[in-house]
């Protein structure tokens, strides 16, 4: 009869000592705390999902439409931003060229910069309008002069909300003329104009018009993973749940 070593009897001992009652506690509340957590976030994809559902039918409902008259300042603060968002909407007036701001932008064409200029209406109040985009080599308004727009014009394009601060990880910098997004108090403080309106207009593409700025470029298509998430953070929870199960019947036995 042979003798197992010492270390190998010491290794099975290891292997096979039981887990004391804290221990099982501690994960008994962690996999409690995960059913909790991955739960909510669960539901709050699900929230996410309709919402998204619900934007996405209110933008290919209004993006179709025929344009209606720009809102007045007054009566776009009296409405929901919500019920404003994407829709049509139709100018006559002028542009103030020599007042434009180039927000840095990235579109289907590149890298480069929206083209905002403020545009006086005829019912007397002040629109900034994103007349497209440019790339860098056309920054310079001398170099893009084809596309200047002088007296008296119409246009449509799709109302937008203001999107105050800058950009992910990057603030508007007025003062060294650093425009990240598209801060429509700020860009009108920076340029001196009164009796603006609260949103700015993303300008169509003219009809016959080449060059740049080029308009109609406005992002109509969301992506929406939305349920994806949702079924993901349900999983986690349910194999959250089981895992607590697993260790309270042990605990139990």
């Amino acid at each position: 009869m042979t003798s197992r070593p010492d270390g190998a009897l010491g290794e099975r001992e290891t292997e096979h000592a039981p887990v004391s009652g804290g221990a099982r506690i501690a994960l008994l509340a962690l996999c409690v705390v995960g059913v909790a957590l991955f739960t909510g976030l669960g539901v709050w994809q699900v929230k996410r999902l309709f919402w998204k559902l619900d934007l996405i039918a209110r933008v290919e409902a209004r993006i179709h439409a025929d344009p209606v008259a720009a809102p007045t300042p007054e009566a776009f603060a009296a409405e929901a931003a919500s019920e404003a968002e994407y829709r049509r909407v139709g100018l006559s007036g002028h542009f103030l060229n020599d007042r434009e701001t180039l927000v840095q932008a990235v579109t289907e064409l590149g890298g480069g910069f929206w083209v905002l200029t403020p545009f006086v209406t005829t019912r007397g109040f002040i629109v900034l309008v994103n007349r497209g985009f440019v790339p860098p080599e056309k920054r310079a308004p001398e170099s893009r002069a084809a596309g200047t727009i002088e007296g008296p014009t119409s246009l449509t394009g799709l109302l937008r909300l203001s999107e105050p601060g800058g950009g992910f990880l990057r603030r508007n910098d007025p003062g060294h003329e650093r425009w990240y997004s598209r801060d429509v108090a700020a860009i009108s403080a920076a340029r001196g104009l009164d009796g603006g309106a609260g949103y700015f207009v993303d300008a169509d593409r003219a009809a016959g018009m080449a060059g740049f700025p080029a308009g109609g470029l406005t992002v109509t298509r969301f992506s929406n993973n939305h349920l994806v998430y949702a079924l993901t953070w349900f999983a986690l929870a349910v194999m959250s749940a089981v895992g607590a199960y697993l260790v309270w019947r042990k605990r139990a036995r």
